[in-house]
């Protein structure tokens, strides 16, 4: 039975939907075509139908978080703090560590990413370029410099989840989100408790 077409972009906006939790949960190689669309609610042969390799997906899901600008502000909007404020906490809080699935690309899966094709690392790349623009923009203090700021601010943010996610000491783990975010910050945020809301997923 044919589909229409509203259907059929339907279905590839779900198929990307849960390609990007199930490759941030469990990486690239953790995932199998046909798991994804049992997971997607379709069949395992309508996959080419939409996409000509699983490479194609893993660089759509990357370009596909590009619009991080967007579901930050959206975030930042409910909170009267400054912007920059909200992205470090909200970023690494502890919600966000414990939830890689609804959470950020380049946290979830830069080491993936490195070893992936061209076509995949192009894509990550672009969304990558689009979070430091955002950063840039936020970050506190002069003009000056502000691009080599927002890089080193993402990434402290990127190192420090992957490394709170990656050990096996819970007390290491906070102590790791809690330092980062108060260097960051600056000495005000040590009386900031962190935020438990659920982050801007890029």
């Amino acid at each position: 039975m044919r589909v229409s077409r509203e259907q059929a972009a339907a279905n590839r906006r779900r198929i990307v939907t849960e390609a990007s939790r199930l490759f941030r949960e469990k990486g690239y190689d953790g995932v199998a075509v046909a798991d994804l669309m049992k997971s997607a609610g379709l069949t395992h042969g309508g996959f080419y139908g939409h996409f000509e390799s699983k490479e194609a997906l893993m660089a759509e899901t990357c370009a596909s978080s590009g619009d991080i600008r967007t579901r930050w502000e959206r975030l930042t909007a409910k909170r009267q703090q400054p912007p920059f404020q909200v992205l470090v906490e909200q970023y690494l809080s502890p919600r966000h560590r414990d939830q890689p699935g609804h959470g950020c690309l380049f946290a979830a899966l830069s080491v993936d990413t490195a070893r992936q094709t061209q076509e995949v690392r192009r894509a990550y790349t672009g969304t990558f370029r689009k979070f430091v623009d955002m950063i840039a923009d936020w970050v506190p203090g002069r003009r000056a410099n502000r691009r080599r700021r927002a890089l080193a601010t993402a990434s402290s943010l990127v190192g420090a989840l992957v490394l709170s996610r990656a050990v096996d000491d819970p007390e290491l783990s906070s102590e790791i989100l809690d330092a980062v975010r108060q260097q960051l910050l600056g000495a005000t945020a040590s009386a900031t408790p962190a935020s438990s809301g659920k982050p801007a997923k890029e």
